[in-house]
């Protein structure tokens, strides 16, 4: 009876081997899928699918190539646009409402229209941005006041080739204000140039009798009490130095009458025409060119404290000259004043020994550079006749 029991119990675990070894792969087994072409694949039943990606919806709406200042015209003519304003393809999520989108139009919509503020270069073109006639917006000023940091107001002076580094000044450069000055003695209390007039007088019988004035002042000599004048009228000291920096230049020459100058397109120069059609005699005489005269006056961006610096130069009529500066410069460092006496010291300069022999013809000047008016103390004394000329 036990044996039968044993035999039973081995059948039971013999049957359960071969089930997990024969039954249990097959189970698992991947199960098999034909596929169009005829291949055999194995798909796993287990194996979680991915989810299909939602497509995100792109735009292509307009662009600017490169930076485009306020007041730029467009051109009226879509190949002139090349270089000027593109497409860029955007999430549709992303484009602002008011962006001007291929499918409405797209580069047609930004034809001889008017750029209302600046745009940088790859920023999309909003319509807001685009005006037909910038006189016809209520509130929108001049372009001078447009392009002023919110800290400098805008000053006026005049200047020449010398003064304005032979021209070399544009908009949007950074300069300098250096200022000469020519400094004399005066009277206290008259204010005027020294040497005071000496007037000599004696009394008579009748009573006080002047004499004529004398230019100089009474002194003690050796012969008594003289008179000592000026051989020459006073010689006035020169001061040069460095005072405002980094003043912006926000345009060279006269403002248009309507205060847009932002973005205004040259004339074009016209062609020559060529020797086959002058040949031919079907030309047409070329425009007279009318040379444009050179500017004379310069604005610059300054402090409002500055601002009364130059006016308060310029009411003295002293001589202002602009110094360039790098476009990457926006330091600023202390200066010294030039006087004769720095010269003399910061370069070493000895005055010359006086010798018994010259060289001849004698050396009474040398070169002066001349650069308009001339400031004369000649007239500032009361007696011309004490001036040698």
């Amino acid at each position: 009876m036990r044996g039968r029991l044993l035999i039973l119990i081995g059948l039971i675990v013999l049957l359960a081997v071969v089930a997990v070894v024969v039954i249990l792969p097959t189970v698992n087994q991947p199960e098999q899928v034909v596929t169009n072409n005829g291949d055999v694949v194995q798909q796993n039943p287990d194996a979680t699918l991915a989810p299909t990606p939602t497509p995100i919806p792109l735009v292509r709406v307009v662009q600017a190539l490169q930076n485009l200042p306020r007041g730029y015209r467009f051109p009226n003519s879509i190949p002139e646009l090349e270089n000027i304003v593109g497409y860029a393809t955007l999430p549709e999520e992303t484009v602002p409402f008011n962006a001007i989108k291929e499918q409405d139009g797209g580069l047609e919509k930004v034809l001889g229209k008017i750029a209302r503020t600046d745009v940088f270069r790859e920023q999309p073109i909003l319509s807001t941005y685009l005006v037909t006639d910038l006189t016809s917006l209520a509130a929108v000023g001049s372009d001078a006041a447009a392009v002023l940091p919110s800290d400098r107001v805008a000053v006026s002076l005049p200047m020449d080739r010398i003064t304005s580094v032979a021209y070399g000044l544009q908009d949007g450069d950074h300069v300098d204000v250096i200022i000469s000055m020519l400094f004399i003695d005066v009277d206290e209390v008259f204010q005027s140039i020294t040497p005071n007039l000496v007037t000599l007088f004696t009394r008579t019988e009748t009573g006080i009798q002047l004499q004529e004035p004398i230019g100089g002042r009474i002194d003690q000599s050796s012969i008594g009490t003289v008179i000592v004048g000026p051989a020459e009228r006073q010689r006035p000291r020169l001061v040069t130095q460095r005072t405002i920096q980094d003043a912006l230049v926000v345009h060279v020459g006269e403002f248009p009458l309507d205060g847009r100058y932002l973005g205004e397109l040259p004339t074009p120069t016209p062609v020559p025409a060529t020797e086959e059609a002058s040949s031919s005699g079907n030309t047409t005489p070329a425009p007279t060119v009318t040379p444009v005269p050179p500017p004379n006056i310069v604005t610059l961006g300054v402090t409002p404290q500055y601002a009364v610096v130059l006016v308060w130069a310029i009411d003295a009529r002293l001589p202002v000259t602009l110094a360039l500066r790098s476009v990457n410069d926006r330091s600023t460092q202390q200066t010294a004043p030039v006087t004769l006496d720095y010269m003399m010291q910061e370069f070493r300069i000895d005055v010359p020994a006086r010798r018994d022999y010259s060289i001849e013809p004698a050396i009474r000047s040398i070169r002066q550079l001349v650069t308009g008016d001339i400031i004369d103390l000649s007239g500032l004394i009361a007696d011309p006749a004490i001036i040698n000329n």
